[in-house]
């Protein structure tokens, strides 16, 4: 009789023993944990086929979970978010709403949506975005500033004005410089929307911005040009004047230097500024300047054959040049630009003139004989030589006689020929003449003379013409016109010519 025990023989299952029935062990748990592997892995494959082309897990937008939408879906989400969002303005009494675009802010949902879905889809990194929490993403929201600004300086109401800029002006008729008061006005500085809507807009959330209403000062104020009146009243206080060249002053009075100076702002437009119109100093100034030059006149002398000058047809006149007139006018351009004096003077130079020898007649007979039988060959300029001590015209070509002397009648007292050296620059073979330009018809003074013959004017209104009223010659009885017989005066126009030099002399 033995103790074992038959298990089989007892009904129970049979162990595998020893090495083979551990084998069995593992291949069996080795093929369970595959079954699993097969089961997870396929899951897994399925759960990051549905994120392909969508937003990740753990993406959020404007604080939503999007989670598997489309960028579509996304864009939708953020247009309607942008379009709802609204910006409560408070300027001084008024409240305006007003959507973002209104203020130049613009909302990109595509893009928006574009970076929403951007993440790694693949398998590993729809694992990896399910495990690494939120992923938020901010809307694409751009600002203009400039429209934000505009808007914000469109906010002042209507009655309150801009500020106005003071002024300086002159009046023509008080000759007074006088300053225009400025005026305060009310208006917005927009910085304080623009930042606002840059640091609130991007939240694509309804906000509130209190838009201060201030006073806006001048850029020029009343102060300001009060000074520049005061400063301008310094400057007309100063003497200016420039010695001249003769001895006499020219005063540079106030009322000219007025005529000479403006005021405007400067190119910041934030202060005054006076300018001096130099084109008109320096035009003033060469006038004065003209005014002391002197033009050398060139005299004429007769000699006798020894060379000794036995009469002076024409006196000499040493001239004066001006040498320095620019120095002067900027001298005068820089003190009305400060508060000095100013004491200029011109500078001269002297311009000594030629003198002309002409041979003198021998006697009268000679003379006579001369008038009648010139030189049968001549040679020089022509010009006529009128004598206002012996009250006679004689033309010359060159030194010599040619024709004359010949008695005429000169500008009675108050009505004196002018003396110099001329040219005749008009000519009429008829001429109605009249002074009514001075005179009125009636007056005692007035003339008018018909049909006057053989015209030719050498200065201004002052000419040799025939007088066939007169029967006598040799005196002094003329308006200033040189009186002549009316045959002599032809002979004198048929010889003559535009141009030619005429010598008017006591």
């Amino acid at each position: 009789m033995t103790n074992v025990t038959d298990t089989a023989a007892l009904g129970g299952p049979s162990r595998p023993t020893g090495r083979h029935g551990r084998r069995r062990v593992i291949l069996t748990l080795v093929a369970v944990v595959a079954v699993i592997a097969v089961v997870l892995t396929g899951g897994a494959l399925a759960y990051a086929k549905q994120f392909e082309g969508r937003a990740l897990p753990g993406t959020t937008v404007l604080g939503q979970d999007v989670a598997g939408k489309t960028p579509e879906e996304i864009a939708s989400l953020v247009a309607e978010r942008g379009e709802s969002v609204t910006v409560a303005v408070t300027a001084g009494d008024e409240q305006v709403e007003v959507p973002l675009a209104e203020l130049g802010v613009t909302v990109d949902a595509s893009a928006t949506a574009q970076s929403a879905v951007s993440r790694d889809d693949s398998f590993a990194g729809v694992i990896s975005s399910t495990w690494s929490g939120e992923h938020a993403v901010e809307p694409a929201v751009a600002v203009d500033d400039a429209a934000v600004a505009e808007f914000a300086e469109g906010l002042v109401p209507e009655e309150m004005t801009s500020p106005v800029d003071a002024e300086v002006t002159f009046d023509e008729d008080e000759q007074t410089w006088n300053a225009v008061p400025g005026r305060h006005g009310l208006g917005i500085d927009p910085e304080t929307l623009v930042d606002a809507v840059n640091q609130n807009a991007p939240a694509l959330e309804d906000f509130a911005v209190e838009q201060p209403v201030e006073e806006i000062a001048p850029s020029i104020t009343t102060e300001e040009a009060e000074e520049t009146v005061g400063s301008i009243a310094s400057l007309l206080e100063q003497p200016m004047s420039i010695a001249g060249a003769d001895g006499k002053t020219h005063d540079v009075s106030a009322e000219r230097r007025s005529g000479w100076l403006s005021v405007e702002p400067d190119e910041s437009g934030q202060a005054l500024t006076l300018t001096v119109d130099e084109d008109a100093v320096r035009e003033w100034v060469s006038a004065r300047a003209a005014s002391d030059a002197v033009e050398a006149e060139d005299g004429i002398e007769q000699v006798d054959e020894d060379g000794e000058v036995v009469k002076v047809l024409t006196e000499k006149k040493t001239g004066l040049e001006i040498t320095n007139t620019d120095a002067v006018a900027d001298e005068l351009i820089t003190a009305l630009k400060g508060t000095t004096p100013l004491e200029a003077a011109f500078e001269s130079t002297k311009i000594e003139p030629e003198v002309e020898q002409v041979e003198a007649p021998k006697d009268e007979d000679e003379a006579e004989d001369e008038e009648s039988t010139p030189p049968a060959n001549p040679t020089g300029e022509k010009w006529i030589d009128v004598d206002l001590s012996n009250k006679t015209v004689t033309a010359y070509v060159g030194d010599t006689p040619v024709w004359g002397p010949r008695a005429m009648v000169d500008g009675k007292p108050g009505n004196e020929t002018v003396t110099g050296t001329y040219e005749i620059y008009l000519r009429y073979d008829m001429q109605d003449m009249t002074n009514a330009n001075s005179y009125p018809e009636g007056h005692e003074k007035y003339y008018y003379t018909p049909d006057v013959p053989w015209v030719q004017y050498f200065h201004r209104g002052y000419g040799f013409h025939g007088a066939p009223w007169r029967s006598s010659f040799g005196f002094s009885g003329t308006h200033g016109c040189i009186n002549m017989p009316v045959s002599d005066a032809k002979w004198l126009y048929d010889w003559a010519s535009i141009g030619t030099k005429t010598v008017v002399h006591h």
